[in-house]
């Protein structure tokens, strides 16, 4: 694929003109020879929701873990969860992908970095009916809050910390192939280190304020503020974004330090 010139070479216009033809071409490459398609996006977290619903409400009881409804709850946590996997997964071989284009282009290379962040993106933003669908025929009812307010800004604090985080990976993982499969066992284990099964309030000291280290706590604590005003946390949305701007601070400096040996490598 070509990516179409439009503006002066590095020109913010051609920059953004080419993320969406490439993010476009991610999500028709993914689902163009896929039954399902779109279906494909919100199936892997309502699996996972209804197994862990079984296993916490008809197997064991789950006591005071999370707030009811309980499926509902846990879709809130799965579908960011989905988002940010799934991007980091991808982080590791951004550019292995697409050498040839990467070498050649003479956009900037962060373009590799944004077009998961931004197709992965669009794949959640396409799930969020799903998880209205579950908040409305829910039982019992979930009654919404003004705190639903908050839910673009976990997206747009989840944007910029999975870009901070792709800057950083990316490069890394193509110069060190080994940090490929140990960021897979960082996102195995961060799983359950997050308040996606349980909420950050279901934790006992010292286990929250470590809890608040991890910038996923304050993220979904904004996107489940407006359905559960209960698991809203300032200290750690707060945190979050601190953290979010940090790793996009260092991230963007790791990659301007590594992108000419990473050119080399490819």
């Amino acid at each position: 694929m070509t990516t179409a010139v439009v503006g002066a070479p590095g020109s913010p216009r051609r920059y953004l003109h080419s993320l969406w033809l490439l993010s476009a071409r991610d999500l028709r490459v993914r689902y163009s020879t896929s039954a399902l398609g779109y279906l494909w996006s919100v199936l892997d977290p309502l699996v996972m929701s209804a197994i862990y619903w079984f296993v916490f409400t008809q197997v064991f009881q789950r006591g005071d873990i999370g707030a009811s409804p309980y499926i509902v709850f846990l879709i809130a946590g799965l579908l960011p969860w989905v988002w940010f996997n799934s991007a980091v997964g991808d982080f590791t071989k951004a550019f292995q992908k697409d050498a040839r284009l990467v070498r050649s282009t003479a956009i900037p290379r962060s373009i590799w970095v944004n077009r998961i962040v931004l197709s992965k993106g669009i794949e959640f933003a396409f799930s969020i009916p799903v998880l209205v669908l579950f908040a409305v025929f829910a039982v019992p009812r979930v009654e919404l809050n003004a705190m639903v307010l908050l839910f673009p800004l976990g997206m747009l604090l989840q944007t910029i910390l999975l870009v901070g985080l792709g800057l950083l990976i990316a490069p890394l993982c193509a110069l060190w192939g080994d940090l490929e499969r140990t960021t897979r066992l960082v996102l195995r284990a961060l799983f359950y280190a997050s308040p996606i099964i349980y909420g950050l309030p279901d934790l006992p000291s010292p286990f929250r304020e470590i809890a608040l280290l991890n910038p996923l706590s304050g993220i979904f604590s904004l996107y489940r503020a407006g359905l559960f005003p209960g698991e809203w946390d300032a200290a750690a949305a707060g945190l979050a974004a601190v953290m979010s701007l940090v790793l996009l601070a260092v991230g963007a400096y790791v990659f301007r330090r590594f992108e000419p040996a990473v050119l080399k490598e490819l």
